[in-house]
């Protein structure tokens, strides 16, 4: 039996070594019963002590694990803010960003998690250049925390007439948003913007003021939510994501890191700077962190990502 993951965790490291020890002795013991005769009696009720004993601890650090398993789910986020934003490569690059996002809304749905637009800018042909998204479900910011980053595809687009491989980018920010509202902001530090939403939503969203872009002038951190009808709940909602920036500069400020939000998370969408790169031309996904690949791009744009989410657990990454 593998217990490397209870040798690591200080909880139950000392515990591990008295399973082991407990393991060798059994073997030990295991030896005198084979030889039999009055040793080997006395061997075999000793062997049952020991494997009692044994029992009884590996119990002892699983359940110390799931306890501690447990209670960082407790203290995980259940909802997340999702960005999306077109990086390098033009027109291609709204195209592969909305793509992303569509990837994203239908593993969403297979996981029976809330998947909401508070905000979008759409290019001529459809795609986005930026976009925002509220995913909210248990163990939805679990999953999706390690998707930040610049992602980059290769592929022949549609609108290429002599069959020219683009190489293109979209970048991926993921924001916790949680329940406890630590990042204290004045009113005076904030400047509000109200507009019409325009696109689809009915007449209210549409003629009323109700899009709200909030400012946050000690940082220049802009935010947008044009989802809600009621330019209340865009306030609010802007609000929680503005709450979700800060937060993130803060821990930065507080690690020693740049100090630009979000700059560790999407970089300048630089093609360099990829994390993973999809090339549709060799039917492949490549994750250059995990440094492990995956076939069948069609099935990964439709939202089948949980065998790469997964290996981010496996791997611990």
């Amino acid at each position: 039996m593998d217990i490397a993951d209870y040798k690591k965790n200080p909880k139950t490291a000392y515990l591990a070594s008295r399973f082991e020890s407990f393991t060798k002795k059994i073997a030990e013991t295991e030896a005198l019963v084979r030889e039999g005769g009055e040793l080997g009696i006395v061997a075999a009720e000793e062997l049952s002590r020991l494997e009692d004993e044994r029992s009884a601890t590996l119990k002892e650090m699983e359940a110390i694990l799931a306890k501690s398993a447990s209670a960082k789910e407790k203290d995980e986020p259940r909802e997340l803010i999702l960005e999306m934003r077109a990086g390098a490569g033009g027109a291609e690059a709204s195209l592969f960003a909305a793509t992303l996002a569509d990837m994203y809304r239908r593993y969403a749905e297979s996981q029976k998690w809330s998947f909401v637009t508070l905000d979008e800018s759409k290019s001529e042909l459809g795609g986005y250049k930026d976009a925002t998204f509220e995913i909210s479900g248990r163990g939805a910011y679990t999953a999706l925390r390690n998707e930040a980053g610049v992602h980059r595809i290769q592929r022949v687009p549609a609108t290429e007439k002599m069959g020219r491989i683009h190489t293109s980018t979209a970048t991926v920010a993921v924001l916790p948003v949680r329940e406890v509202l630590d990042v204290k902001i004045p009113e005076s530090d904030l400047e509000m913007e109200f507009s019409r939403s325009g696109g689809a939503g009915g007449q209210n969203v549409n003629k009323v003021e109700t899009a709200v872009r909030i400012i946050h002038k000690p940082t220049g951190i802009a935010v947008r939510c044009t989802n809600e009808r009621s330019q209340l709940k865009n306030r609010q909602k802007a609000l929680e994501i503005l709450q979700a920036k800060l937060r993130i500069l803060r821990e930065e400020a507080e690690h020693g890191m740049e100090s630009q939000a979000r700059r560790e998370q999407v970089g300048r969408g630089d093609r360099s700077e990829k994390i993973r790169t999809y090339n549709e031309i060799q039917d492949r996904v490549t994750d250059h962190r995990l440094k492990k690949s995956w076939h069948n791009i069609e099935s990964i744009f439709q939202g089948n990502i949980g065998p790469i989410l997964e290996e981010f657990r496996v791997e611990k990454v």
